[in-house]
């Protein structure tokens, strides 16, 4: 049996922060978790899944009193924003619609280095494989475009019915190393599906942007900055 964890998850409150930063007392609690997958799903299809595919690769949502917080992180801020705002306040008021709370003005991030973001690495190999490109020549791109951008290493492993094959495998291709169990290591993952005509594919992205406290990629961190513990 394989023994895998989301690396993401292996590292909150170690070195990675919280993707939902709020407190509810029992009674509050699944419905706000509840509301957050809600939000999180209804941004993806609006901005990720139809045109025009604003490339929003993370969703944090903060709580007060009085009001819902939401930043996106995009490697298009423009297509979010909208001329002179109009987009970003349109979602704003169809968020509140949705949950029936108050919603705070959305704060938008740039990702500067797409290449580095391993969701969007993930969805962009996915979007070339609707479009029935060759896996093998997929890979190889967007490995070397990531390698080149200043990754240590990347992983990447796609599973299914690959150019349409009778039988679905799985295929591992990986540049660098993954330091998987290291927790100072900066390990980003992604995962994304292609739903192709002959069947679902899956994608699932590890990249290495080199350890937490390396001023590597000081473009492409967290509000707030990591969570840096255990070493000084």
């Amino acid at each position: 049996m394989g023994q895998k964890v989301n690396p993401l998850g292996f590292r909150v409150g170690i070195t990675e922060d919280w993707k939902s930063r709020w407190y509810a007392q029992k009674f509050a609690y699944g419905e706000f978790l509840v509301e957050d997958f809600r939000i999180r799903r209804y941004i993806d299809r609006k901005l990720n899944r139809k045109p025009p595919f604003a490339a929003v690769s993370e969703i944090l949502i903060e709580r007060t009193r009085e009001e819902v917080r939401i930043t996106l992180r995009t490697a298009r801020p423009g297509l979010v924003i909208g001329p002179k705002g109009a987009e970003v306040d349109r979602l704003r008021e169809e968020l509140e619609d949705l949950i029936k709370r108050k919603v705070g003005p959305l704060t938008i991030i740039e990702i500067k280095n797409p290449d580095l973001n391993a969701q969007l690495v993930g969805e962009a190999i996915a979007e070339q494989l609707k479009k029935r490109a060759s896996f093998r020549r997929v890979l190889k791109q967007r490995m070397d475009a990531t390698m080149q951008a200043g990754a240590k290493g990347i992983k990447i492993v796609v599973s299914g019915r690959l150019g349409g094959a009778e039988i679905a495998r799985s295929e591992q291709a990986v540049v660098g190393s993954i330091p998987l169990t290291t927790l100072q290591a900066n390990v980003d993952y992604g995962y994304a599906i292609a739903f192709t005509n002959y069947g679902t594919i899956g994608v699932k992205c590890w990249i290495f942007r080199g350890m937490y406290g390396e001023e590597v990629l000081e473009t492409d961190v967290r509000p707030g900055g990591p969570v840096r513990r255990g070493r000084r």
